[in-house]
């Protein structure tokens, strides 16, 4: 996987083992060993392990591994789920579906937080107790990408970079049918379903709700959208789409058709969190960061794919 990072100016100089080993936590000679065998780019171009780096240049490595990997495996305690940064300050997870970003009442399963905390990880003690150092949420049956916490001052920053809005969050969902247009915003605000207290609805007097979407995809029966959220609501993506009458494939909640689900073995909603943009909350750096997809939801993508 490529991964990419843009170098702080306080890096600016530094030579590119070093400047990676600081920012991402490889050793030197793990480094040294990627560079050599051409997985590390400045702004498009091949690197000496002693060349100097200049700040605000963007620095790719194509990982066989996680970035920032701590000195003993720690996510074990989850399974399926990996770090994808790691830091004195965030911890990046790849959350899989099945899996609560923290406790709440009525579920009894695996939290984000319990395997932190089990695999060893010291998570920033900000927030409410069921829910500390978390700055925002996946539901349970969407996987990808999850900022943690790990400093007070990392959980103050992130939480309001998420409240003004300043972090992009971008999803892959595939829904069913094919949006027309292809291309569009879902401007409808969202508030508890009148009638199910688990649910929720586009509704008068919801919160304000904004969803912008483009089909990268058009497959059988449905399509493969690319969805940028600009508000955060709970369900928001879900919600959305199914007041389009185009629910994501696999949830039922929202009114997905079972029958499509069976026959492509699917338990829960397809949609993955892909990416997370945001400026770091102890240097400023722009950060990007990506997930592929599970192979759960890469199977029913390839299987919709073999449809003639």
């Amino acid at each position: 996987m490529t991964r990419s990072y843009f170098v702080p100016d306080g890096l600016e100089g530094d030579r590119v083992d070093a400047v990676m080993a600081r920012m991402l936590g490889f050793t030197r000679s793990a480094a040294a060993d990627l560079i050599a065998n051409g997985a590390v780019r400045i702004d498009g171009c091949a690197v000496k392990k002693s060349d100097r780096v200049v700040g605000g240049a963007l620095l790719e490595v194509d990982e066989p591994t996680r970035p920032a990997a701590p000195a003993e495996p720690r996510s074990d305690r989850i399974p399926g789920m990996s770090i994808v940064y790691d830091d004195e300050d965030i911890v990046v997870v790849d959350k899989p579906a099945g899996v609560a970003a923290h406790s709440s009442p009525g579920w009894d399963g695996p939290t984000v937080l319990s395997g932190l905390a089990g695999a060893g990880y010291r998570i920033a003690t900000s927030g409410p107790p069921e829910r500390q150092g978390i700055v925002h949420r996946l539901d349970v049956g969407t996987s990808g990408l999850m900022i943690v916490a790990k400093s007070e001052l990392a959980y103050s920053v992130m939480k309001r970079a998420f409240k003004q809005r300043r972090v992009t969050k971008v999803y892959h969902a595939l829904v069913q049918g094919h949006l027309d247009p292809f291309a569009g915003t879902i401007d409808a605000p969202i508030g508890r379903h009148p009638g199910r207290d688990f649910k929720f609805a586009v509704t008068a007097d919801g919160k304000p709700s904004i969803t912008h979407y483009e089909v990268i995809e058009m497959l059988p029966g449905a399509c493969l959208a690319q969805v940028h959220l600009e508000t955060g609501r709970t369900h928001q993506i879900r919600v959305h789409m199914s007041a389009l009458r185009h629910p994501l494939i696999g949830d039922m909640t929202y009114g997905a058709d079972p029958t499509v689900a069976a026959r492509l073995h699917l338990e829960h909603q397809w949609l993955h969190a892909v990416e997370l943009e945001f400026e770091h909350p102890r240097t400023g750096a722009p950060m990007r960061i990506t997930s592929d997809y599970p192979a759960g939801l890469q199977r029913v993508l390839d299987n919709l794919r073999e449809i003639h």
